[in-house]
């Protein structure tokens, strides 16, 4: 089928696609509901970004949380058009948003801490170049999941030095709903021959997209509690009109 549909964006140019009828709200929205799932991670990185800067948090923060937009509106960007240059403005910055998660997590004890953000820069302009020149496939998949793993033991060290129970709480919804997104993802490609006969299809890939969505915003906030800590800010968890976490600090009057 994504070698005979066309639209406004013309013929379907991307390697894959997920379990939802291609075009079927509009002809210039391939996945209506893949496209539009990413708003609340949109929404939630910029109260992230909000407090980050209101608050003087470090740069770094700042940063993630724009790339953490930037990532979406990139999802967006493919989801709608299905083409593979789109595509791509998918799959690199997912990337070069991990590398940065790597930097966040193990530049405090790094030793020379300007080679980490250099090294990681042009690892991730050359990773760029070359899934734009050789289009990575499974390569691809198998490259971001090794980066994603290198994460996990600094986030569960933060976790075990961690004692403030509501910070706990963060890193455990971070969890779940990394848990919850997967079994979504899973099941639109595991079974979508089955789901499309359905009378209803449950949109198992938007409903990633929410998830990731809130895993994304927790794990950061989590983060920003831990290098809060570690600064001597004094952070607590308070809930943003007793809903969603942030992170509220005291910074010395020395800084």
């Amino acid at each position: 089928m994504a070698e005979t549909i066309s639209s406004f964006w013309g013929p379907v140019t991307c390697t894959k696609e997920c379990c939802e009828q291609n075009f079927a709200h509009s002809p210039y929205i391939a996945e209506f509901y893949n496209t539009i799932s990413n708003i609340p991670t949109i929404l939630l990185a910029l109260i992230g970004l909000i407090n980050a800067l209101s608050q003087r948090f470090e740069k770094r923060f700042s940063v993630l949380h724009i790339s953490n937009m930037t990532l979406a509106i990139g999802s967006m960007l493919y989801h709608a058009t299905l083409q593979l240059v789109q595509q791509q403005s998918d799959e690199t910055p997912m990337v070069w948003e991990v590398l940065l998660y790597m930097y966040i997590l193990y530049s405090p004890d790094w030793h020379y801490r300007s080679t980490m953000p250099i090294f990681l820069f042009v690892y991730g302009a050359v990773f760029a170049i070359a899934h734009y020149v050789f289009r990575f496939g499974i390569v691809f998949k198998v490259h971001y999941v090794i980066l994603c793993l290198l994460c996990i033991p600094r986030m569960y060290k933060y976790y075990m030095y961690t004692k403030d129970v509501s910070a706990k709480r963060l890193a455990k919804l971070f969890v779940a709903t990394l848990v919850l997104g997967s079994l979504f993802w899973l099941s639109d490609r595991v079974f979508c021959k089955e789901i499309s006969s359905w009378p209803v299809n449950p949109q198992g890939h938007a409903m990633w997209h929410v998830c990731i969505g809130f895993n994304i915003y927790f794990g950061n906030t989590f983060l920003m509690f831990c290098r809060a800590q570690q600064l001597g800010w004094s952070p607590k968890v308070v809930l943003l009109m007793g809903v969603l976490p942030y992170v509220k600090i005291e910074k010395p009057k020395s800084q």
